[in-house]
């Protein structure tokens, strides 16, 4: 397909995905709108596992700070175009400080490390009642209003997180592109060549994890608006397997790879919850089939298929 060619079939695709919700029910809409919230973190954690070729379990912490810092911020009057870009320089500077020390370990060390960090987080947040509200959470969170118009309505709000959705998944695309992406695509593919070529492969990497875990917390400062009430549940570090989990079934390193990650992790157990006691046994399955089958993901099914028409 030309390049024309995908372009309009990428506006068809979310223009469809933006009509759908009138047809919806309020919970169908609340899926949508939940969809693009986790979209935003799983980009982020693409750049990071995709393209740096590190392997992280940190992604629900850098989340769950951005949820935190949009709830007390929210409650506090803060206007929301304030708070957006401030819990993401925060996850940037907490991503920086951890990455340093962290990426001087790599792949599963690094994995470890992560984990840590984001069990620490969970603690924190469960534990430090005064700051985080402990496992009461924090309730009454207003959503932000568009000048002046505000956006409480399900559908309103899901027109303004898709929009944002889209507008940082075109400035991840843009970096993907620009000299910065192309390192970060030589990281992934031998480091030690990069190296010999004059990448600092400290430097990219470290910065690959920090754009990583701003995406997380600008996701967190959605996820925060949609649900109105925030406790720590959400931001265990099985939330951070699940995001990893759609990196990898979409199709780690692919750009397109997070949107149908996303589709299976947020839709899929919604989609099978007809079975009722059985939906969680088949979703599993249904994972581990994909892993067998598919090891690089749902989007290498045209390659698979091309290698068996080439091999005839």
């Amino acid at each position: 397909m030309k390049p024309t060619g995908k372009v309009a079939a990428l506006v068809v695709a979310i223009t469809a995905f933006a009509v759908l919700p009138v047809f919806l029910k309020s919970y169908g809409v609340y899926l949508c709108t939940l969809f693009c919230v986790t979209l935003m973190a799983t980009y982020g954690l693409n750049l990071t596992v995709g393209y740096a070729g590190q392997m992280s379990l940190g992604q629900a912490a850098f989340y769950g700070i951005g949820a935190y810092i949009a709830a007390t911020a929210l409650k506090a009057g803060i206007p929301f175009f304030v708070i957006l870009p401030l819990a993401a320089i925060v996850c940037f500077a907490v991503g920086l400080a951890l990455g340093f020390p962290a990426l001087r370990v790599q792949h599963h060390y690094l994995a470890f490390a992560t984990l840590g960090f984001n069990v620490l987080v969970f603690l924190m947040m469960r534990n430090e009642e005064k700051l985080t509200g402990g496992t009461f959470g924090i309730s009454g969170i207003p959503r932000p209003t568009l000048f002046g118009l505000s956006l409480d309505g399900v559908l309103p709000f899901f027109w303004f997180t898709l929009f944002f959705t889209v507008l940082l998944i075109s400035l991840l695309w843009w970096l993907l592109r620009s000299p910065w992406g192309r390192a970060f695509a030589a990281l992934r593919d031998n480091p030690i060549r990069a190296e010999s070529l004059g990448v600092n492969i400290t430097a990219y990497t470290l910065l690959a994890f920090a754009i990583g875990a701003a995406c997380a917390g600008i996701a967190g400062v959605f996820f925060a608006a949609l649900v109105q009430f925030v406790e720590p549940a959400p931001f265990h570090f099985s939330a951070s397997l699940m995001m990893l989990l759609a990196v990898i079934v979409g199709g780690s390193g692919r750009f397109f790879g997070p949107v149908l990650g996303t589709v299976v992790i947020v839709l899929l157990p919604e989609w099978l919850r007809f079975m009722q006691n059985w939906y969680l046994a088949v979703f599993g399955f249904a994972i581990v089939a994909l892993m067998i089958w598919l090891p690089g993901g749902l989007l290498s099914i045209p390659e698979k298929f091309a290698r068996k028409e080439g091999a005839k």
